[in-house]
């Protein structure tokens, strides 16, 4: 277009607004999957132990499509940029850990777990819908990190106050009720890291003193996350929850080494852990039997006293071979009080087979691996190492549960997340996932060009 000699060239128009795809019928399809995968393997245990279908098997499949159905209608109505994969997997775990419960309730007609262990997912599910629905932003727990870190360490501090339960501490039980309130301060001491790390990482990272090839931070900015970390590990070590302790040092260092991008962190780590789990090992009688035991798990069968726990978890995985024995016929009560806790990955091993632990497995690996990409995908620091912390929380318990009932590591007393009878940790398992629901829609909402406009 010109006017008087002068050529005025047009705007471009303004790119049209990009929407991503929510995927929310890929999240329904994979949940409509999962609740018939667990279906079939509580219709399975039926029929290998007494050939028919289980009476409840209609009424656990409804119940257990009933929740997946409104966490999924949560889901969408208030994240639906969420990550399709998170509560599908959240929904097969937890199915999959009913039946593994259910199966081994067969054996002890006098202990039946699963009924409350229903219960407790419901209870769960709720705190996850509960989640979703009410925190719009993961941003707004920043504001309450010290609220958190006093929580969780009141929370480790009241079991003290009760008696030992297989040698350990944990548990607080009145009329019958018990919790384990580790389970509930490993979240909220995620938080507290997150939240402080976040807001003092140029400090941790680039002030201080350089020893060799390690940046280390000014004390008055690493004192007071360390004085916190102390605390929590020496609580639980006076309690005799290594398990715990170990996740929360592993929790505390792989923030750390996110935070600040120094490597070295994870050779002090590793160094530190390796040193303190060689102490405890020696000085603790406890910690040293199950070293010992994981030393040398046939001694007890060599001197005539029969196997242990973790012989006959042994022995389970190898009778499971590839393919596994099949649901409902497996032997792996014979490992005693802690097959429905401990060991029921043992009896997964057992009686689905090398194929189906790796399937197992391969759950776990997605579930991580999906926290990880969404705190890599956020802008903000806090929501960064929230996803990674909650995402870390799960990687570490599985591998300290499977290295310790296949014989890798010494036993430390945890409950595999989603599949072992416990109802603070499912709890604690569906709160994680809600946090990672939310952060994963807040990693992709934020690239979606219509969301935006």
């Amino acid at each position: 277009m010109t006017k008087a000699g002068t050529t005025v060239a047009q705007a471009d128009p303004p790119a049209p607004a990009v929407r991503l795809p929510r995927r929310r019928g890929i999240e329904l399809a994979l949940l409509v999957v999962a609740v018939l995968l667990s279906v079939y393997g509580y219709c399975a245990v039926g029929l290998a132990r007494h050939g028919t279908v289980p009476p409840g098997a209609a009424g656990y499949g409804a119940g257990l499509g009933v929740l997946a159905l409104v966490a999924h209608l949560a889901v969408r109505y208030r994240a639906p940029y969420a990550d399709p994969l998170l509560l599908p997997i959240g929904v097969l775990l937890n199915g999959l850990g009913l039946v593994l419960i259910y199966r081994l309730d067969l054996e002890t007609p006098d202990d039946r777990a699963a009924p409350t262990q229903l219960v407790w997912s419901t209870v769960g599910v709720a705190l996850f819908i509960v989640t979703v629905l009410f925190l719009r932003d993961h941003r707004v727990l920043q504001r309450y990190a010290y609220v958190c870190v006093a929580a969780a360490l009141v929370l480790l501090v009241l079991p003290i106050a009760f008696p030992a339960v297989n040698g350990a501490r944990i548990w607080i039980r009145i009329a019958g009720f018990s919790i384990q309130p580790g389970e509930f301060a490993k979240v909220l001491l995620a938080v507290f890291f997150a939240a402080y790390l976040a807001a003092n990482r140029n400090a941790l990272a680039y002030a201080g003193r350089r020893i060799w090839r390690l940046q280390l931070p000014t004390g008055r900015v690493l004192g007071p996350i360390v004085a916190i970390w102390l605390l929590s590990v020496l609580v639980l070590v006076l309690e005799r929850d290594l398990g715990t302790s170990l996740l929360f040092f592993g929790l505390f260092v792989v923030l750390l080494y996110v935070a600040t991008g120094r490597t070295g962190w994870i050779a002090v780590g590793l160094l530190l852990a390796s040193l303190g789990a060689v102490a405890v090992g020696w000085l603790e009688p406890h910690v040293h039997s199950r070293v010992q035991d994981w030393l040398h798990p046939f001694a007890t069968i060599e001197a005539g006293q029969g196997p242990n726990q973790l012989s006959q978890s042994l022995f389970a995985f190898a009778a499971g071979g590839t393919m596994g024995t099949g649901l409902g016929l497996g032997h792996s009560t014979l490992i005693g009080f802690a097959t429905k806790s401990d060991f029921i990955l043992a009896t997964a091993g057992e009686e689905l087979g090398l194929a189906g632990l790796s399937a197992i497995f391969l759950l776990y690996g997605l579930l991580v691996e999906r926290g990880y990409r969404a705190g890599l995908s956020l802008r903000d620091p806090f929501g960064r190492l929230l996803a990674v912390g909650l995402a870390s929380i799960v990687a570490l318990q599985v591998f300290v549960i499977a290295g310790g009932v296949t014989g890798l590591i010494p036993l430390t007393g945890m409950a595999m997340p989603f599949l072992a009878q416990g109802g603070s940790s499912v709890v604690t398992n569906w709160a994680i996932v809600a946090l990672l629901i939310r952060v994963s829609d807040s990693a992709r909402s934020q690239y979606d060009g219509g969301a935006a406009a």
